[in-house]
C-alpha cells in the first residue's frame, strides 16, 4: 500500500484543491495550507537549480499548473474567512502586522513591488524564453531525427541506443512546448492575483460598513490589512514559481547542476576575478564611500583569484603528467608500438590549421565521412574500410592529404574561413585562384561572407568540408579494388552464403580459391563495375570456371552477367554512344594479341599504334565535345586487351563488349569510329 501512495497523492491533491473553492475551510487549517503552498513552491525552485538537464524535471509543467491551482483555491478560502469573519488564520495576520509594520502604504508598497517583480520582470522574461525555445526545439527535431539515422546507418549507434535518443529528441520537444503554454499559468496568476486583491478591498470596505455598521476608516484599516497580508501570502509562492519557471526554461543541455556550472564558469578567469576584486579597493578610496564594505569584498576577490590560479597551475600539471604518461606507454608497449607501424587503408592528414574540421564543430567532416562510406558501399558493393583522420604538422598551412594504403592518392587546400567558387566569372571576385582536385575546373577560393554574392553571380559554391569529401570519394572509386582485401572478400561471400548458398558452395573452395575470387573482384572494381549483385557473379564464375580459371576470362563472365548495370551506367536519354573500331583494324588486332603476365596484350608496330592512338583521340574529342558520355565497342575477345591498350588507367574511357552494349537493350548512337594509318581517308 506503501508503493501506491505517491500514485494517489496528486489525484486526491488535486480534488482537495477542487474543495478548497467551495467548502469553507477553518483558518487553523488555512494556516497549514498556506505554510505547505510557500514550502511546496521553494522546494521547486530549490529542485530547478540542482536538476542537471531540463529534461530531468520534466514534469515541472504538470506540478506548475497544480501549484497555480492550489494557490487559487486558497486564494478563494482566504477570501471567504476574511469577508465572512474578519480574520483567515495566523500567517495573513502576522504578514499583515508583522511583515508590513502595519502599515496600509508599506503594505501596498511591498506587494505593487512584488507583483512588478513577477509580472513584468520574471514572468514576462520566462514566457518569452519558452517561446523561443519551444519554436527552435521544434524546429530543430527534423535535423536531430536525420542525424539520428545517419549514426544509425553508418554504425556508430545500436538500434537501442537510436531509440533512446528519438525518445530523447521527441520529450524535449514535448517538453518545451509544454513550457511555452505552461508560461501561461504564470502570467495569468499573477493579473488574477491583483484583481483578487482590488476585488477583496472593495468586498471588505463594503461588508465592514454595510454589514457590520463600521465606519470607513475602521473598515479601511481592518480589511486592507488582512488582504494586504493575503496577497503577500499568495504573491510570495508565486513569485518562487514565476523565478522556477525562468530557471528551468533557461537551463541548457548539460551534465551538471546550476551550483556547478555557476561555480566553474565564474571562477575560469582569474584576471577578471582579480579586476573586480582591484575595482573594489579603488572604489572604497573614493571620499565618501564606506570603506569597510568595498575593503572586505575587494580582499575577498583578490584572494578568490589567487586561489583560481593556484587550482588553475594544478590542473594544468595533471593534465601535462596524463598526456606525457601514455606517450610514454605507447613507447614502451609492443602492442602500441605496433598499432602506430601499422598501415591504414584510407587515412586523411590534415594541417594543423585544418584541426578544427574534424572536431565536430566546424563543417561536420566526421560525420561526412561516415554517410560517405554507406553511400560508396551502396554503389560500389564494397564494405569501405574505416578513414583515419589526424594532424599533421609536416603539411604546409590549409592542406590536406589523402593516402591509400599508407601512399599519397590525393592532396588539395581548403583555407580557414573560406569557401570555393567555381564557375566562368570568378574575376570579380577577390580571393586565391585554384583548380578543382576531381573534376580539374578552375575556381577560386572566396571569404565564406561573399557566399551569397558569389552564389548570385552564377558561381557555384562549396564549402570546405565538401571539397575534401569529393576529392575522397573519387580517391575511394578509383582505388576500390585496392581497398577490397581478403577479409572483406570473406565477409561479403558469408553475406551471400546466407542468402544463395548453392552459389557459394558450387564457386568456393572446389573451382575457385578465395584469392582467386579475390582477384576478379578486383577487375570489375578496377573498371568501375559495382560488384553489388555478388550472386549472380558467382553463378557467373561457377559456369565459366568448369573451363578454365584464366583470370580474363572469369572477369569477361562475370561481366557478361551483369552487362546490363554495366551497359545502363553510361546511358543518357536511353542512348549508349558508341565509338567503334574499324572491322579491318579490329580483325589485325586479333591477330596480333599474345599472352602475357598482366593478360592478353595488342602488338602493333610503333606508326601503326601511333596512327591508332591519333584516331582515337580525334574520335572521342569530337564525340565528347556535347559534354554526354561515351564508350568504346569492341569483340568481347578483344575487349580486355583493347582496354589495356586504350584506357589502362582508372576513370579513363570504358571499353565495352558488343554483349554488354546491347545488354540494356539502349538506342545506340555511333558517334566515331577508329582507324589504323593506311584506313585513315586523305
Amino acid at each position: 500500500m506503501s508503493k501506491k501512495l505517491p500514485s494517489y497523492a496528486v489525484p486526491v491533491g488535486v480534488v482537495g484543491i477542487v474543495m478548497l473553492l467551495v467548502v469553507p475551510v477553518p483558518a487553523w487549517l488555512l494556516d497549514i495550507l498556506i505554510v505547505i503552498n510557500i514550502m511546496f513552491a521553494l522546494v521547486i525552485l530549490l529542485t530547478t537549480m540542482f536538476v542537471k538537464k531540463p529534461l530531468d524535471f520534466s514534469v515541472f509543467p504538470s506540478l506548475l499548473l497544480v501549484a497555480t491551482l492550489f494557490r487559487l483555491g486558497l486564494n478563494v478560502a482566504s477570501t471567504r474567512l476574511v469577508l465572512s469573519t474578519g480574520y483567515a488564520g495566523q500567517v495573513i495576520a502576522s504578514l499583515g502586522q508583522v511583515a508590513v509594520g502595519g502599515s496600509l502604504i508599506i503594505g501596498a508598497v511591498i506587494f505593487l513591488i512584488l507583483v512588478v517583480i513577477q509580472f513584468v520582470v520574471v514572468t514576462k522574461g520566462a514566457e518569452r524564453v519558452a517561446e523561443v525555445g519551444a519554436r527552435f526545439t521544434l524546429d530543430a527535431m527534423p535535423g536531430k531525427q536525420m542525424a539520428i539515422d545517419a549514426d544509425l546507418n553508418a554504425g556508430t549507434i545500436t538500434e537501442a541506443e537510436a531509440r533512446r535518443r528519438r525518445a530523447e529528441v521527441s520529450a524535449e520537444a514535448d517538453f518545451y512546448g509544454s513550457m511555452d503554454g505552461a508560461s501561461k499559468f504564470v502570467k495569468g496568476d499573477a493579473i488574477a492575483g491583483i484583481v483578487i486583491i482590488v476585488i477583496n478591498i472593495i468586498g471588505g470596505i463594503a461588508i465592514g460598513m454595510v454589514q457590520n455598521g463600521m465606519s470607513i476608516n475602521d473598515a479601511v484599516s481592518k480589511y486592507t490589512l488582512l488582504t494586504i497580508g493575503d496577497g503577500l501570502v499568495s504573491q510570495i509562492p508565486a513569485l518562487l514559481m514565476a523565478v522556477s519557471t525562468g530557471m528551468i526554461v533557461t537551463r541548457s543541455n548539460v551534465d551538471a547542476d546550476m551550483g556547478s556550472m555557476t561555480s566553474s564558469q565564474l571562477s575560469q578567469s582569474r584576471i577578471a576575478v582579480l579586476i573586480a576584486g582591484c575595482a573594489a579597493i579603488a572604489l572604497a578610496l573614493i571620499p565618501g564611500m564606506p570603506v569597510v564594505p568595498f575593503m572586505v569584498t575587494g580582499l575577498s576577490l583578490i584572494i578568490a583569484s589567487r586561489r583560481i590560479g593556484a587550482r588553475q597551475r594544478r590542473e594544468a600539471v595533471i593534465a601535462q603528467a596524463a598526456g606525457q604518461a601514455p606517450a610514454a606507454n605507447a613507447t614502451d608497449s609492443t602492442e602500441d608500438l605496433i598499432e602506430q607501424m601499422r598501415v591504414h587503408a584510407l587515412e586523411v592528414r590534415l594541417a594543423p590549421d585544418l584541426v578544427e574540421l574534424a572536431s565536430g564543430t566546424s563543417d561536420d567532416l566526421l560525420s561526412r565521412v561516415r554517410a560517405l562510406r554507406r553511400r560508396l558501399a551502396m554503389e560500389l558493393g564494397i564494405v569501405v574500410p574505416p578513414v583515419r583522420t589526424r594532424d599533421s604538422v609536416e603539411l604546409p598551412p590549409s592542406t590536406y592529404v589523402i593516402k591509400v594504403a599508407g601512399t599519397e592518392a590525393g592532396r588539395g587546400i581548403a583555407p580557414p574561413g573560406k569557401v570555393l567558387a567555381l564557375g566562368d566569372a570568378l574575376e570579380a571576385l577577390p580571393g586565391t585562384s585554384t583548380v578543382d582536385p576531381v573534376f580539374g575546373l578552375a575556381g577560386k577560393w572566396i571569404p565564406a561572407e561573399l557566399r551569397h554574392g558569389a552564389e548570385l553571380g552564377g558561381a557555384t559554391v562549396i564549402d570546405r568540408a565538401s571539397v575534401i569529401i569529393t576529392h575522397l570519394s573519387s580517391v575511394i572509386s578509383n582505388n576500390a579494388a585496392r581497398l577490397l582485401s581478403r577479409e572483406d572478400v570473406r565477409v561479403l561471400t558469408d553475406g551471400v552464403k546466407s542468402i544463395n548458398p548453392s552459389a557459394v558452395d558450387e564457386l568456393i573452395p572446389s573451382l575457385l580459391t578465395l584469392a582467386e575470387v579475390q582477384r576478379v573482384l578486383q577487375g570489375l572494381l578496377s573498371e568501375g563495375v559495382p560488384i553489388n549483385d555478388l550472386s549472380r557473379i558467382y553463378e557467373a564464375l561457377a559456369l565459366r570456371a568448369r573451363v578454365s580459371t584464366d583470370p580474363d576470362g572469369l572477369i569477361e563472365a562475370a561481366r557478361s552477367a551483369l552487362g546490363p548495370v554495366i551497359a545502363e551506367r553510361h546511358l543518357k536519354d536511353s542512348t549508349l554512344r558508341v565509338i567503334m573500331i574499324e572491322p579491318l583494324l579490329e580483325q589485325s588486332m586479333l591477330e596480333g594479341m599474345r599472352p602475357s603476365e598482366q593478360g592478353p596484350q595488342i602488338v602493333l608496330d610503333p606508326e601503326r599504334l601511333h596512327a591508332v592512338m591519333t584516331s582515337l583521340t580525334q574520335a572521342r574529342t569530337a564525340a565528347e565535345a556535347g559534354g554526354d558520355p561515351v564508350v568504346i565497342a569492341c569483340a568481347p575477345a578483344l575487349r580486355s586487351a583493347v582496354r589495356r591498350l586504350f584506357a589502362p588507367n582508372p576513370g579513363d574511357l570504358a571499353v565495352l563488349s558488343y554483349l554488354e552494349v546491347t545488354a540494356a537493350h539502349p538506342t545506340i548512337e555511333t558517334v566515331g569510329v577508329v582507324r589504323a594509318l593506311d584506313q585513315i581517308p586523305v
